[in-house]
């Protein structure tokens, strides 16, 4: 059973840094078994849901051949289609869903798939070789988080690099010469590796008391807000209280939030009904030329137009139910999100 975790992925200082400091979208891309983690556990997607999770659904269907749509995050027909093709050819129950046993297959099926490539090689790997058969070593490298560089087919530095971090961490001689039984080593190394450690996600490196820590600071920098007559103001006061409840896909209340749901949530408790998903508070909402303490920022993320939003809560910060660290203030100035503001609207 593959079960790589972040945290040994993204161990090397190199990364590691880097991801606690960026949000999920920004680096799950990169690194494959970071992906398999987030499908992990999500455990089941079902048509109609959206977000950065099905866009790697899609993506794992597209490189293996089940899916050429565009991976935009949207579990429609096309993935509901290809997901059904996947498990009619993989024997599991046809659902059109991806539960946690179509996940777990889906996962090994891609691993196959690079076993099947280290196949062909054809001699062993050595600094200074430019071929096909160094590709398939830094995919490989490059799976487990090891290799950041260009998949070029080219023995340098960084891969030599690579393969020495992870000859120390996976105790397998790879350096001098890879061969195709070293590199088949390391995929079963990195596995045992990753199940022998425990679960817990890139955000909780800290001990559960940092963290509390972390979200009673967050919840102190709005505490001044004036609430005296104005609602919008008490609905971001009100907000503030759920720093710290974990993203759950669909979810509506405090057990658990998705972007949307919070929003709604949060509203619904001052006796206000808004539309259920962000394009549609979008187009319900009144447009403004700047948020006030209460109203709505929209930003653009894994797909055109609006598909993230939280409530403005001054001082150039925002709340939202973020998919990595559940809800958070965060600011409207940082380099991630200040790129993807659409704008302000008010109920």
């Amino acid at each position: 059973m593959i079960n790589i975790l972040p945290e040994q992925v993204v161990k090397q200082s190199v990364l590691y840094s880097f991801v606690l400091s960026q949000p999920l979208a920004v680096y799950v891309d990169a690194y494959p078994v970071l992906q398999n983690k987030l499908l992990l556990e999500a455990e089941t997607l079902s048509y109609g849901e959206h977000g950065e999770t099905v866009r790697v659904l899609q993506q794992k269907l597209n490189k293996l051949s089940y899916y050429d749509d565009q991976t935009d995050g949207d579990f429609g027909i096309l993935t509901e289609h290809a997901l059904k093709k996947f498990q009619q050819d993989n024997n599991v129950v046809v659902t059109g869903q991806a539960d946690i046993q179509t996940i777990y297959r889906l996962i090994e099926a891609e691993k196959a798939m690079y076993l099947e490539q280290i196949k062909d090689l054809s001699d062993s790997i050595y600094p200074g070789l430019h071929s096909k058969d160094v590709k398939v070593v830094q995919q490989a490298l490059h799976y487990f988080g090891y290799y950041e560089g260009e998949i070029d087919g080219i023995y340098g530095p960084m891969t030599n690099r690579a393969l020495e971090t992870a000859e120390d961490e996976l105790g397998i001689e790879l350096t001098n010469e890879v061969t195709q039984q070293k590199l088949s080593a390391l995929y079963k190394k990195a596995d045992a590796e990753g199940s022998s450690r425990q679960e817990k996600v890139v955000e909780q490196e800290s001990q559960p008391e940092e963290q509390n820590q972390v979200a009673d600071n967050q919840k102190s920098k709005v505490m001044n807000l004036e609430v005296t007559g104005n609602n919008n103001a008490e609905i971001a006061q009100a907000a503030t209280q759920y720093v710290g409840t974990p993203y759950v896909w669909g979810g509506e209340s405090p057990g658990g939030f998705d972007c949307s749901g919070f929003i709604q949530y949060v509203y619904q408790t001052h006796d206000i009904t808004t539309p259920r998903t962000v394009s549609d508070i979008w187009n319900f909402a009144s447009p403004v030329d700047s948020p006030s303490v209460g109203d709505l920022v929209f930003f653009e993320t894994y797909k055109p137009g609006p598909s993230h939003m939280g409530i403005y809560l001054g001082d150039g910060k925002f709340i939202h139910a973020g998919e990595s660290r559940g809800v958070e203030i965060s600011e409207m100035n940082n380099s991630y999100w200040e790129a993807k503001y659409l704008g302000a609207k008010r109920i």
